[in-house]
């Protein structure tokens, strides 16, 4: 499988100026580490040519937040949850109907 895990700023989440480039650069360093560290396993993973694409980004007290937004095998979403959960990411709740995460 091929992981790419994308950060997400949004204007409404956005700290005060001097903190945001502080905050935007770390953001992208955790989501360079999610996909080339902690998700690496999913690259041996079955199917070997599906795609799977994760967004991540701070809610609104700052913790990191995820979700995966294309269709993936179940196992590949368990896999993905477990390792986001032991760093302490939470699951992106979201009442868009774009997104395909099942939980």
């Amino acid at each position: 499988m091929t992981i790419t895990v994308v950060p997400i700023i949004e204007p409404d989440v956005k700290p005060a100026a001097p903190l945001a480039k502080v905050m935007t650069e770390r953001l992208s360093r955790l989501a360079r580490e999610l996909q080339d560290e902690h998700l690496k396993d999913l690259d041996h993973m079955e199917p070997l040519f599906e795609d799977v694409v994760i967004y991540i980004s701070y809610n609104s007290k700052y913790t990191i937040r995820w979700k995966i937004v294309n269709d993936v095998p179940e196992h590949a979403i368990t896999e993905v949850g477990a390792k986001c959960d032991k760093l302490g990411y939470i699951r992106w709740k979201t009442a868009s109907l774009n997104s395909f995460n099942r939980k």
